[in-house]
């Protein structure tokens, strides 16, 4: 995913459904490397991973 639209998402009020790897994730923190963000499962909010923002899918409905 584009680095713009993940800055859109986290800075927007609507819900906005991202998935990693398939799995639905809410995007807590981009990385000021601009390249990576910290995320957590949607069911779990103590588990969370830094992926790389590339890998990260917006789900259009």
């Amino acid at each position: 995913m584009d680095i713009n639209r993940i800055k859109q998402i986290v800075g927007s009020s609507n819900e906005v459904d991202v998935t990693y790897n398939g799995v639905s994730v809410w995007i807590d923190q981009i990385h000021e490397n601009g390249k990576m963000a910290t995320v957590h499962l949607r069911h779990s909010l103590e588990e969370r991973s830094e992926v790389d923002i590339s890998e990260l899918e917006e789900v259009v409905h």
